[in-house]
C-alpha cells in the first residue's frame, strides 16, 4: 500500500503539477486501485528546472507520444536523454532529479508507481540482496518489450479490481528485479558501463564513435571495450547496433516514416546501411519487415 490514497499528497505532493502536466487518468480515483498507482499525463511543451523529489516507490515512466531532448541533473551530474514514443525510464528510488526540456511535439506518458513494500518483499524472495536500481535503470533504458506492453495496457483495465493491480505490481517487481540490468563489475567501471549505455540510448540518431563514448566515461578505448564486454557480453559497437535496430523495428511497426527517415532517426548513414544491418540482425530487410507485421 502507498502511504496515502490521495494523489494530492503522494507522490510529488509538493510539486505544482498542474503547471507541468494535465492528468487524464489516475488508477486510485478512476479504478479504485490501492495496490498500484497508474497515471496518464500530457506534458507541457517546455519545462525549465523542474525539481522532482526522490520517492520511495519504484517509479516507471513510458513515453507514449512526442519527442524531446531531456536534460536531467541527478547526484550532481548532467545527462541528456532523448525521449520519444517507446522510451522507458526507471527513476532511482530516493534520488531527486531536476529536469529541463523543450519538446518538438506534445509529450504524453504513462507512469506507474510500484510500492516500496512490494519491492522489498520481492527482493527478499529473490535472495535478500539490495536491488541495484542504477543498473536496473540503465538496463531498462535499452528497452524491455514485456514492461512496455504491460504498462501500455494498464490504463485500459479500469473494470479490473484491486487484485489485478496487486498482481500487476508483483509481476513488475519480479520481472524487473530478476532481469538484473547491467551485470556487476567493479565500482567505477560499473558506473562507466551504465553511463556508456545511457549515452548510446540517448544519442542513437547521432554519429557516435567508440572514442566519443570512452572519453565521456573517462576511460581509454581499450579499457572501456574490456569492461563493457565483461559487463554485457557484447562489444560497445554490437550493443549500439542492437539498440539502433530495436528502435528501427519500433518505428517501422508504429509509424509511417519512410525507410530513409527511419535510417536517419536510428543513426544509420542511409537506407542501404540500415537495410544491410537490419537483414543481419532480423533476417529480413526493413520493407519486408513492415509488410510482415502489417499482415
Amino acid at each position: 500500500m502507498f502511504d496515502s490514497p490521495d494523489f494530492d499528497v503522494a507522490p510529488y505532493g509538493d510539486v505544482d503539477m498542474p503547471r507541468y502536466v494535465r492528468r487524464s487518468y489516475c488508477s486510485w480515483h478512476d479504478a479504485n486501485w490501492r495496490s498500484l498507482l497508474v497515471q496518464c499525463f500530457t506534458h507541457a511543451r517546455q519545462v525549465e528546472h523542474l525539481l522532482l523529489p526522490g520517492t520511495s516507490d519504484l517509479h516507471l515512466v513510458l513515453c507514449t507520444a512526442g519527442e524531446a531532448m531531456m536534460q536531467v541533473t541527478s547526484g550532481g551530474s548532467l545527462a541528456k536523454r532523448r525521449w520519444r514514443a517507446g522510451r522507458l525510464e526507471l527513476m532511482v528510488p530516493g534520488r531527486p532529479t531536476v529536469r529541463s526540456y523543450a519538446a518538438t511535439s506534445v509529450l504524453s506518458t504513462i507512469q506507474v508507481h510500484v510500492p516500496q513494500a512490494v519491492i522489498k518483499v520481492t527482493a527478499d524472495q529473490l535472495g535478500g540482496h539490495e536491488p541495484d536500481f542504477e543498473a536496473l535503470s540503465a538496463g531498462l533504458g535499452a528497452g524491455d518489450p514485456v514492461v512496455e506492453h504491460l504498462v501500455r495496457s494498464l490504463p485500459s483495465q479500469r473494470e479490473a479490481g484491486d487484485l489485478y493491480a496487486e498482481s500487476a505490481a508483483a509481476f513488475l517487481a519480479v520481472h524487473l528485479l530478476s532481469r538484473g540490468g547491467v551485470p556487476r563489475v567493479a565500482g567505477n567501471e560499473h558506473a562507466a558501463v551504465r553511463k556508456g549505455i545511457a549515452i548510446m540510448r540517448d544519442r542513437l540518431a547521432e554519429p557516435l564513435t567508440l572514442a566519443d563514448i570512452a572519453a565521456e566515461v573517462h576511460l581509454s578505448v581499450y579499457h572501456f571495450v574490456r569492461v563493457f564486454r565483461n559487463a554485457t557480453g557484447a562489444t560497445p559497437h554490437r550493443f549500439l547496433t542492437r539498440l539502433r535496430i530495436e528502435l528501427a523495428q519500433r518505428l517501422l511497426s508504429e509509424t509511417s516514416l519512410t525507410v530513409e527517415q527511419v535510417a536517419r532517426r536510428c543513426g544509420f548513414a542511409g537506407p542501404s546501411a540500415l537495410s544491410s544491418s537490419f537483414l543481419r540482425h532480423v533476417g529480413v530487410r526493413p520493407s519486408a519487415y513492415r509488410k510482415m507485421i502489417a499482415v
